[in-house]
């Protein structure tokens, strides 16, 4: 960014870490300022000229006598959109503003500056055929969507579904959107987005980044994202964040130069099965890769061998011969080592079989973990989709367990359907955490990371490069490992989480392996560490 703009402006990225506000705490915030002075009307000020600088810095340099059309809707945002059409008229630039609605010059301050100003305005709904609009839009260089702020989530229809149909339709293939505040028929506290709803090319999110530019699909539609400082005061603390490298450094364990393999734990990984050989072993793998110093295996005799070529660091529990699956003839062996190992994470699910004898097994296990384990449990894969079954399940495991559960899994714990549960990622694992009372890993783009406490930690991070089999398997091992050193289960599971996207960043959208991306571990933690970042696009 120019250092003019710097002073105001911060870039959404991976390096800082940002607050996400829902609605509700957005408006708070604009009425505690102004209870302090910071006035409504300075507040849509500071908000319009800052955009207009912003776009004068950043779009305009260079252009030979640019068109700007600013879309003005009825409420707040649209006063926004006001304020920047003014700013950028004074700097002498060609500027239309189209209003949704009729506005009073009389009532309205910010209308009547704008057309002091000499801004050129009209109003949409006196406008035939939309010909006008069709005209301005036609030439215009920078669109400003102005419509609609965070207030509303009703379904577009009308007079506005036919104005973003026509920008859609007709705007410069050159032309960009700038979105004040967000994208019109998006929802600021889910993401959910209108079929109507245009992509922007930007988006200047006032005071602070909303929860719905982090969840999809409307963060799909935001383009770059930018927090723009309108002058209110920054809360000191809060619950709901975008997790940055600055917020990952500070939590990740630290290594003494006289440590040994006893001084950063051990994790032991119970799952595998004839189906599923590679799955414990990628878990096994992440957990060295992010630091453990011990990582035991505790799957059947059909996977042991493979095991031990791909991860001769590992040790083994020494269970009785079973071919295909765990089964209860395993269970006195592996009770007998957690109780000479009481300390040690254990990160079970990765490529269990849900076959009759492994259920069994698995049951009786949970029965027994809470008696010895002094440290949670990391649960994941199949372990999660025989929990899902039983009554009453949360309480089975030790307690504040970190969950790892993709969408379908989620949806199998909250008996709902997955559309239920990617309609309010945020809101539904901030609930489930608090009611379950363990630390709930909402997997997928942007995944989302909630404890019992109510924190609610978000990923800076969509990649498709991670939609492939044994990338979960990397997860559930990596926070294991993290929580083998000490770290809580809900700081584990963000620096695990963190790392683990981060590794995938430099490999293109497609043709990642899972082994690929465990070995990638060490050079994104020495990233974290340094600070090396590239920018999110």
């Amino acid at each position: 960014m120019k250092a003019r703009t710097e002073s105001f402006l911060l870039p959404f990225d991976h390096n800082r870490t940002f607050p996400l506000f829902s609605v509700a705490e957005m408006r708070q915030a604009e009425a505690e300022a102004d209870a302090r002075g910071l006035s409504y009307a300075q507040m849509m000020q500071n908000a319009g000229r800052r955009a207009a600088e912003f776009i004068v810095e950043e779009l305009l340099s260079g252009l030979f006598y640019p068109h700007v059309v600013v879309l003005v809707g009825p409420g707040n945002n649209g006063g926004d959109g006001l304020v920047c059409a003014t700013a950028l008229v004074h700097q002498a630039w060609s500027v239309v503003a189209a209003l949704l609605r009729p506005r009073d010059a009389t009532s309205d301050p910010v209308y009547a500056e704008a057309l002091r100003a000499g801004v050129q305005c009209f109003v949409v709904e006196g406008d035939a055929g939309l010909e006008r609009l069709r005209e301005v839009l036609s030439q215009a260089d920078v669109i400003v969507d102005a419509l609609l702020g965070t207030g509303t989530s009703r379904p577009i229809e009308g007079t506005l579904r036919e104005v973003l149909r026509l920008v859609a339709s007709t705007r410069k293939q050159t032309a960009r959107i700038v979105a004040l505040d967000g994208v019109t028929g998006m929802n600021y506290d889910t993401g959910a987005l209108d079929p109507s709803a245009v992509p922007a090319d930007y988006t200047l999110s006032f005071h602070a980044l909303k929860r719905g530019h982090v969840c999809f699909p409307a963060a799909g539609a935001c383009g770059r994202r930018f927090v723009v400082d309108i002058g209110i005061e920054q809360p000191q603390s809060w619950l709901v964040f975008s997790a940055g490298r600055d917020w990952v450094k500070a939590w990740l364990p630290q290594r003494a130069p006289d440590a040994n393999k006893g001084t950063h734990g051990r994790v032991l990984v119970v799952g595998g099965s004839e189906a599923f050989v590679g799955a414990p072993i990628l878990a096994a793998r992440a957990a060295y890769r992010v630091g453990a110093g011990l990582v035991t295996l505790a799957v059947p005799q059909s996977v042991k061998p493979t095991a031990a070529t791909l991860c001769p660091e590992a040790t083994f529990v020494p269970l009785p011969e079973s071919v295909a699956t765990h089964d209860a003839r395993a269970l006195p062996r592996l009770e007998e080592w957690l109780a000479q190992h009481p300390e040690s994470v254990v990160v079970l699910g990765p490529g269990f079989s849900l076959a009759a004898e492994a259920r069994a097994f698995l049951e009786a296990l949970l029965a027994y973990l809470p008696k010895v384990s002094q440290r949670a449990l990391v649960c994941d894969a199949d372990a999660l989709n025989w929990l899902a079954g039983q009554k009453e399940w949360q309480a089975r495991l030790p307690a504040e367990s970190v969950i790892t559960p993709h969408p379908g899994e989620m949806a199998r714990l909250m008996k709902c359907s997955v559309a239920e549960v990617q309609a309010d990622r945020i809101g539904n694992a901030q609930r489930a955490a608090c009611q379950w009372r363990h630390v709930v890993v909402l997997k997928g783009a942007h995944t989302v990371i909630a404890s019992p406490d109510g924190r609610i930690a978000v990923l800076p991070f969509a990649n498709p490069a991670l939609a492939v089999a044994g990338t979960g398997d990397v997860l559930a091992g990596a926070i294991g490992g993290l929580m083998a050193q000490g770290l809580p289960p809900f700081e584990a599971a963000v620096c695990g989480g963190f790392v683990h996207a981060l590794a995938a960043e430099h490999s293109g959208e497609a043709g990642l392996l899972a082994s690929e991306l465990a070995d990638r571990l060490p050079e994104a933690l020495n990233q974290v560490k340094r600070g090396d970042f590239v920018a999110l696009p």
